[in-house]
């Protein structure tokens, strides 16, 4: 995740190619929500693939927003100040739900 450009686009497609009630299990490395962009740059001398971490809230917000459910981020050690390694997880829901359109009224 952190080497991707597009981590919405990465995200989006875990949940498209995990089938319904499918987990996702992630080891990161996750910076506090405090840090800004240039922080964590600034962090990456420790490691280059920090550099690109994302905040706890970005990760729990972005898997949301995919569509996953039951997201958590814990942390398991701190890899350079204020950034942690973390376990992310998080469920495709096995039913999703459709509004049905009465027809006509497309």
């Amino acid at each position: 995740m952190n080497l991707s450009a597009d981590k919405n686009g990465v995200i989006s497609e875990m949940f498209r190619t995990l089938k319904p009630g499918g987990r996702l299990g992630i080891s990161d490395v996750v910076a506090e929500n405090q840090l800004s962009a240039e922080d964590r740059i600034q962090r990456g001398t420790f490691a280059g693939c920090i550099a690109g971490a994302l905040s706890h809230q970005e990760y729990v917000s972005a898997l949301t927003a995919a569509g996953f459910v039951d997201v958590s981020v814990d942390y398991t050690h701190e890899v350079a100040p204020e950034m942690h390694g973390a376990i992310v997880k998080a469920v495709k829901p096995a039913f999703q739900h459709f509004q049905v359109v009465p027809a006509g009224r497309i």
